[in-house]
């Protein structure tokens, strides 16, 4: 056997360790083939079949993809579908994948012949689903579709992933909703040496940059133009445009797409726009569209465009809330509180109101007046600082807040390279000095450089930065970009917090009640969390409302407890509302209303908090005798359990077995 074929063996049988190991330790749901029945093929591809199937004689219906080949290349992209749906699966307009199954048989020789559990679409493909409703869609329906569908796709490129493979045959759709598929496995598209044959099938909705294979002087064939963002970008704009017509691009019946149509789109053709279309929507898809990749938009230019449509459009502005809402509540990374959703949005549209490609760079035309572009963007940079401020109050640890802002500025990168461009040579304030070692603490817009943002964190402190000296305390608490000094750190906390700012108070009281930098002492850190919660920050509240529920360190008094959820809940922090309702469900404080929690519940749990979802799916299971609606409990325990919820999996796990 040669050396290659033993090396595809090997790198297999480690793949197929990884998937084995991941199951034993319960990354990986796994299913028992046996359990499911009534498969029904619904869909092929270049990899193998999708079935529906039943799963242990339930109506709950699955959608199983195997593959034709379970061979060296295909273990290693099951891997990359299985770690690319784990990153992604929390957004709603992408397919969840549930798990994996094994098909094993003797009489068949096939072992090891893996199929994941997805998530099944009742609507099928967009390209179905538009055949059989367009006539009844009105152009609301068809913003919301293209808005969930840019959505999905950002999501993808947010944490790294290229689809690649874009067409009306793997978007999905669920009760109407769009669900996005297929984004591991397509990955093959850019290193498979059988490129072109793979893509001629879908070739309106492949950027044409890829059909472009001159020669050079020496006859020899150019190196292949890798597929990437931009080229996700096209085949958005191209079903943007299918949207708008209920059809695919260029089709006709009965015949095929072909090499000489590639020449052509890559010649410039396009479709022709659809009479009635409004301008708006024209101009986004054409943009999407554009031959050269450089003029196309990013996609999160492509969702805000979209959304200021929807925004126009009073008879949706609910649905579009609700999704704003998924966005900032639905990830692990989730923001607490309204306000702070409202808060960062503000932040993003003055983003959105500098673009140096596009007006004189010496002047920004305001609403109100002609300002020089050093003052607005003075005025941004101090506005960003003003929310990370206020964000500081949030009932979230440093760690995930920070990497909420950097996603979210990631979102924007376009506008993030330009504030770090500005600040590189602008650092005339202290507030412009201690975001530029903000973007270098983070790797926003750069690579991270530890040392570089400490250095810029103490200039910036030395000016009496708030922000910069808090920052300096975390540094020398960690040891980041410089020395370890526990010492150090605990006093400058301790300047902070005698400026009165909330999140060095909570800080500081961390440090006496776990000797850091200071000897223990329980009464200065009660004495410092209750300035902190005085003050409105959401962690020294809570820290405060288990002390007084349990009497750690403090009397116990659920008097206390239950006024302190109250001004949790209150202040928008969504464990509070939790914490509210379960004051109310048991009667921490307060006289038992079963009611009054249920509703704290069911508000908590629509804006994501997974405690009340799994609270929910309690009641409706008839825990706590309120009411009872087995499907309503199912509902709010895979809600729970899709963020992790081990006790809402077990149980649901348990119900459905039982059903």
């Amino acid at each position: 056997m040669s050396d290659i074929k033993m090396q595809d063996i090997e790198n297999k049988n480690e793949w197929i360790n990884w998937i084995e190991e991941a199951i034993h330790k319960e990354h990986i749901k796994y299913y028992e083939y046996k359990e499911f029945n009534n498969f029904q093929e619904i869909g092929t591809g270049g990899f193998g079949k999708v079935y529906r199937a039943n799963w242990k004689n339930l109506n709950k219906c699955f959608a199983v993809k195997s593959f034709f080949s379970l061979d060296n290349i295909t273990v290693e992209e099951i891997i990359r579908e299985l770690k690319n749906q784990r990153e992604v699966d929390y957004h709603d307009n992408i397919i969840c994948c549930h798990g994996i199954t094994k098909f094993e048989s003797a009489e068949y020789h096939v072992s090891n012949n893996y199929m994941l559990v997805m998530e099944y679409a009742n609507n099928g493909s967009l390209r179905s689903y538009l055949e059989k409703n367009f006539g009844k869609l009105t152009w609301d329906d068809k913003y919301i579709m293209a808005y969930q569908l840019a959505c999905a796709v950002s999501c993808l490129h947010n944490k790294g992933i290229v689809h690649r493979d874009l067409h009306s045959g793997n978007i999905l759709v669920h009760q109407n909703t769009i669900k996005l598929a297929d984004f591991g496995l397509s990955k093959r598209i850019g290193a498979s040496s059988n490129v072109q044959s793979k893509i001629f099938g879908m070739v309106p909705y492949v950027d044409p940059k890829i059909f472009n294979r001159r020669r050079n002087i020496n006859n020899q064939t150019s190196q292949i133009y890798s597929l990437n963002e931009k080229s996700d970008v096209y085949s958005v704009g191209v079903l943007l445009w299918e949207i708008s017509n209920g059809q695919p691009p260029f089709y006709v019946e009965g015949e095929r797409y072909d090499v000489g149509l590639a020449l052509e789109i890559l010649q410039g053709l396009r479709e022709t726009v659809v009479p009635d279309t409004p301008e708006n929507y024209v101009e986004i898809y054409t943009k999407c569209w554009d031959g050269e990749p450089d003029n196309r938009p990013n996609i999160y230019q492509v969702v805000d465009r979209l959304k200021e449509m929807i925004t126009k459009t009073d008879a949706i502005a609910n649905i579009l809330q609700s999704l704003d809402k998924h966005e900032f509540s639905k990830a692990s990374l989730s923001i607490n509180g309204l306000e702070s959703q409202r808060e960062l949005s503000q932040l993003i549209q003055n983003f959105n109101k500098i673009n140096t490609k596009e007006i004189d760079p010496m002047i920004v035309l305001s609403k109100q007046e002609n300002i020089s572009a050093e003052e607005d963007f003075n005025r941004i940079i101090d506005e960003i600082n003003d929310f990370i401020y206020n964000l500081s109050n949030k009932r979230i640890e440093w760690k995930l807040m920070k990497g909420k802002v950097i996603e979210y500025f990631n979102n924007y990168n376009t506008y993030s390279e330009e504030i770090y461009n500005w600040l590189s040579n602008n650092q005339n304030s202290p507030n412009s000095i201690f975001l530029f070692g903000y973007f270098n603490q983070f790797g926003i817009a750069t690579s991270e450089d530890y040392k570089k943002s400490f250095n810029l964190f103490i200039n910036a402190s030395d000016q009496d930065h708030i922000l910069a000296q808090h920052f300096v305390a975390d540094c020398y608490l960690s040891g980041t970009g410089t020395t370890k000094n526990k010492k150090l750190g605990f006093e400058y906390y301790e300047k902070v917090a005698n400026k009165n700012f909330a999140r060095g108070q909570l800080e500081i009281g961390y440090c006496y009640e776990n000797g850091i930098g200071i000897n223990i002492d329980i009464k200065k850190a009660i004495y410092w969390y209750e300035r902190a919660a005085n003050n409105g920050n959401m962690m020294a509240i809570h820290n405060l409302f288990v002390r007084y529920l349990s009497g750690n360190g403090v009397e116990k008094d659920h008097n206390k407890a239950f006024e302190l959820s109250k001004q949790l809940a209150e202040g928008g922090d969504l464990g509070g509302i939790t914490l509210l309702g379960n004051c109310y469900y048991i009667g921490i404080g307060t006289k038992i209303d079963k009611q009054k929690a249920f509703e704290l519940y069911q508000n908590a749990a629509n804006l994501g908090q997974m405690i009340a979802q799994h609270n929910l799916g309690k009641i409706y299971e008839n825990v706590g005798g309120i009411t009872k609606d087995i499907n309503k409990a199912i509902y709010w325990y895979e809600k729970a359990a899709k963020q992790g919820h081990k006790h809402s999996q077990n149980v649901l796990l348990e119900i459905l077995q039982n059903k």
